[in-house]
């Protein structure tokens, strides 16, 4: 008909000569316990000294009734949220805080999953294709990089995504060890193709979440030849 209170949420300390106290699921199973309670007060009342002997009953009956309701508060309220309650997943936030920092020694792979250093590739516009292979985005920073700024792409696993045509070679790579994107920082997004301008020194100079139009970093591009 009740349980203890077998969840660890505490009851109110009551005299050991009680026994002990069971929380009914439902405060009305303490209906018949009440309806005998009455009688007795009906009884009691009627003889010599009836009010002093209502003091026990009385104080009884509140008890049980306290300590149902605190039972029933303290066993449900927290099943109420139990399992609905999730993190709020975080707004994406670009990696800007990687400018000014160095480039990571990392060794990805090319198509023949050789090993290629990728400090060794600098200065470079570091474009990683796992998101979105977007080859038209590819071949714009292909056509804007000036003499010297290789464009590298960047898939992820080991799978070498091959590069658009172009004028000029692009250097496709992979990244089996997700090296790079941790580094970002940021997980893949599908459609989204991500890019980090490295200099010469190899030092983050601009972070673009998302690859846009040229003429949003052609200037930054073009800096990492000087």
């Amino acid at each position: 008909m009740g349980k203890p209170d077998a969840e660890g949420h505490g009851l109110p300390d009551l005299p050991p000569e009680w026994g002990r106290v069971v929380v009914p699921d439902d405060a009305s199973a303490l209906a018949t316990e009440a309806a005998q309670v009455r009688r007795e007060l009906r009884r009691a009342a009627g003889r010599p000294g009836g009010h002093r002997a209502l003091a026990l009953p009385l104080l009884v009956l509140l008890v049980a009734v306290l300590t149902t309701l605190a039972g029933l508060l303290a066993v449900t309220w927290p099943r109420a949220n139990r399992g609905t309650d999730r993190p709020t997943p975080a707004p994406y936030a670009p990696p800007a805080t990687l400018a000014g920092r160095a480039l990571p020694a990392l060794d990805l792979v090319d198509a023949g999953q050789s090993p290629v250093p990728l400090r060794g590739l600098l200065p470079a516009m570091i474009i990683l294709v796992d998101g979105c292979p977007c080859p038209d985005r590819v071949a714009e920073a292909v056509a804007a990089a000036p003499s010297g700024v290789a464009v590298v792409t960047v898939a992820g696993g080991r799978t070498v995504t091959g590069p658009p045509p172009a004028e000029r070679d692009v250097r496709a790579l992979a990244d089996p060890a997700g090296g790079l994107r941790s580094f970002l920082g940021q997980p893949a997004r599908p459609g989204i193709t991500t890019a980090l301008l490295v200099g010469r020194a190899g030092v983050v100079t601009r972070v673009l979440p998302e690859v846009g139009p040229v003429e949003a970093y052609r200037e930054d591009l073009t800096a990492l030849a000087r």
